[in-house]
């Protein structure tokens, strides 16, 4: 059944749409790469270990050749640096997403996906090539905020382009190519974690994202600029022409070009997101009518009651996203996990990575079957109860338990918590407030990703040296999950099935 449901999906589907699919979520993939490429090696890093890592290992035992302390070439075999150190290195990544995530809605808007695809490829080259040859804490965290920047412009570029190029009835299908990508690229830097974490070896780990970034680049060659963008700035008959090719030579476009006009009016949804200013003057009087084509901007949908409940809820959620502790897991479980597992850490965090991949694809047709607000719930459920499990057989020496509770905490994210937030943020508002509410649903998730990333590792040795022990932790993230629920059931309504916004929030619209 699922399977004729893809096979119907893909009828029609042109090599050259899977093309530009491919090239396009690189630059997804190199978000989930560079997001997680320091969990792994994280120790080797800071010179609290020579190695994790199997190969080195394997290589020991066929040479009888053991590593010495001597630093081998140019570069330090490791950084000295403090836990605190380490978390602005991994925090600076999500600084540079902010960054990258907020400045790529206009550069795309104004010049073209294209070109803000190129520049994220631009970027994760020059960040990478920046961590590859750092030596002290300074280089190290410039290189991440760069790769950063690429990454958080990245998730609003190719998320947009793809929905722009898909086939309107396969949007959804392919709209899930960026997660899957995003869960791609966590897992292959997991598992080159896991043989190169010794010596210098990890600075190969950071290398192999200048040649991710080059792949992009290059491959962006053969990407036409994306035909609703055409279409919005005049050029009709390229953007038919790019269309016609991406569909194939025998697929009628007239149905997706219809709305198609030479003076620039697409009606695309899209490109009213990335238009929104953030900071407009309001554009209409609160009293007056919310159907027009003007945008509203980002301080404008605070201060009007309308809109002020999307708001919350979008930010409520990513802030349930981050705070119900996912990234403790991506950014920090080789080290976090080490000793208390009754396999090694740094083997189960490539599994991790295979589980969170697997339960994204089959839960992608979750929330259009049991609703986006339940989907919400039972990831939010299901990742407090997995992070008290995880808590208290860390404490109290479960091993086994450990390593179920840590598998089961994630797949519970890709239930609800991972696909839902940014999906549910363009639901609960009508067409003339979604670039406000993207921007605000983007500023708070990288907002608390930051939170998570900076400070996670600081309140984990602070609570394990002041109340003894390990896992303390998980009780505080199990905390936010409860609170998160109470959330969620009072202020996040259901979207499954609504034609609108005011049906979401069971009002009428108002009129002068």
């Amino acid at each position: 059944m699922a399977g004729e449901s893809l096979r119907q999906s893909l009828k029609g589907t042109s090599a050259y749409l899977i093309l530009l699919i491919t090239v396009s979520t690189l630059g997804s993939l190199q978000f989930g790469y560079h997001l997680s490429e320091l969990n792994a090696p994280q120790d080797v890093i800071t010179c609290n270990k020579k190695s994790i890592s199997t190969l080195l290992r394997i290589r020991e035992w066929l040479t009888s050749v053991h590593p010495t302390d001597e630093a081998s070439g140019f570069l330090p075999d490791c950084i000295p640096m403090s836990e605190a150190a380490f978390a602005t290195i991994s925090s600076s990544f999500t600084v540079g997403g902010l960054l990258g995530a907020l400045g790529a809605g206009p550069l795309s808007s104004s010049r073209g996906r294209l070109l803000a695809m190129r520049v994220t490829a631009i970027l994760y080259i020059i960040g990478a090539a920046i961590e590859t040859i750092a030596g002290s804490v300074f280089v190290m965290a410039l290189g991440r905020l760069m790769s950063g920047i690429g990454a958080g412009a990245s998730t609003v570029v190719v998320p947009l382009y793809i929905s722009e190029i898909a086939p309107p009835t396969s949007r959804g299908l392919f709209g899930t190519m960026t997660q899957i990508s995003i869960n791609i690229g966590i897992l292959g830097v997991q598992i080159l974690g896991y043989f190169l974490s010794y010596g210098n070896a990890w600075r190969w780990i950071l290398g192999l994202g200048i040649c991710l970034g080059t792949a992009q680049a290059v491959g962006l060659f053969l990407v036409p600029e994306s035909p609703s963008w055409l279409a919005s700035h005049g050029d009709v008959t390229q953007a038919k022409r790019t269309l016609q090719r991406i569909r194939g030579s025998g697929h009628d476009i007239s149905e997706e070009t219809e709305s198609w006009t030479s003076d620039g009016r697409t009606g695309s949804e899209e490109e009213a997101l990335l238009q929104a200013d953030p900071v407009a003057e309001p554009a209409l009087s609160l009293s007056e009518p919310h159907n027009g084509t003007n945008h509203l901007g980002f301080v404008q949908v605070v201060k009007d009651p309308f809109y002020r409940p999307a708001i919350i809820a979008v930010v409520g959620i990513m802030f349930a996203q981050q705070l119900c502790g996912v990234n403790s897991i991506i950014m920090y479980s080789v080290s976090l996990l080490a000793d208390l597992l009754p396999i090694s850490s740094a083997l189960l965090t490539p599994l991790i990575s295979v589980v969170n991949l697997i339960t994204t694809v089959a839960c992608s047709p979750l929330p259009d079957r049991l609703g986006r607000k339940t989907c919400l719930l039972m990831s939010i459920i299901g990742q407090g109860s997995s992070a008290l499990a995880l808590a208290l057989s860390i404490i109290f020496g479960i091993k086994i338990l450990s390593a179920i509770a840590v598998l089961v905490f994630v797949a519970f994210y890709a239930v609800g918590l991972g696909p839902v937030p940014f999906m549910i943020a363009s639901e609960l508002v009508g067409q003339e407030a979604v670039g406000a509410t993207q921007s605000w649903c983007l500023g708070a998730n990288y907002f608390a990703t930051f939170l998570v990333a900076q400070f996670f590792p600081i309140i984990n040795t602070a609570l394990n040296n002041m109340l003894g022990g390990q896992g303390w932790v998980y009780f505080i993230f199990a905390g936010f999950a409860a609170g998160s629920a109470v959330f969620v059931s009072a202020n996040v309504p259901e979207t499954k099935g609504k034609r609108d916004a005011d049906e979401v929030w069971g009002r009428t619209r108002r009129v002068e």
